[in-house]
């Protein structure tokens, strides 16, 4: 690992064994941000795995029924019967701050004239199974939702994830060695020349020494 092209002396060592120090707070913050996100992620995939299955279940139950209804019932009389739905929805969507990652969340409310009335036909003309498909649909609803606020969660953590896995191995692989490995290079170099400074005083004593003793000679 290159050192840094830094001045060998003792302020600058100071002030690299601080970058080290603030280094390896944050690579362990990091790691820490890392390891819980990738917690997070886990649990939302096998969440995601639940939802898409009990949806994809629910959607083949709802074809059934549009499939059994469209056998015993006129195109023009199913279409004119879904045309007009009673039930207003509203959704409304919020933004949660999840390890710094942004993720939505969905919220569903529904109204009607009357709330026992989700059907938007009357029961005259149209067939069970029609009735079958519109309750399987509406009961989807919310999960089709929670789905979607899953999968979202999902693809923004593993990008922020892979972010900070970058982060941590920047500082793990390429910082906090190359900071490791210029501070031993100054110590090493401040040691040198202490040793240096220690000789010189020797020689400059040693020859001061001499000169007294010929002095009195």
């Amino acid at each position: 690992m290159a050192v840094m092209n830094v001045n060998p002396t003792r302020m600058e060592l100071t002030r690299l064994k601080k970058q080290l120090n603030t280094a390896l707070r944050g690579h362990k913050l990091l790691k820490d941000k890392r390891d819980e996100l990738m917690r997070q992620f886990l649990e939302r995939i096998r969440e995601n795995k639940v939802l898409r299955e009990r949806v994809e279940q629910g959607i083949r139950e709802a074809n059934s029924h549009f499939v059994l209804a469209s056998a015993v019932m006129q195109k023009e009389v199913m279409d004119t019967a879904l045309l007009s739905p009673r039930q207003e929805v509203y959704l409304e969507t919020t933004v949660r701050n999840v390890m710094s990652v942004e993720i939505p969340a969905f919220s569903l409310t529904t109204r009607t004239a009357d709330e026992a009335d989700r059907y938007s036909y009357g029961f005259a003309f149209t067939s069970f199974e029609l009735d079958g498909a519109v309750e399987n649909l509406a009961d989807l609803l919310p999960d089709l939702l929670r789905l979607a606020e899953v999968e979202k969660a999902t693809q923004r953590m593993a990008a922020e994830i892979e972010k900070t896995r970058r982060r941590v191995n920047a500082l793990e692989h390429v910082m906090i060695p190359r900071l490791q490995e210029t501070i031993r290079f100054i110590t090493m170099k401040l040691e040198e020349n202490d040793r240096a400074s220690r000789t010189r005083l020797m020689k400059v004593k040693d020859m001061m020494l001499d000169k007294a003793h010929h002095y009195h000679v």
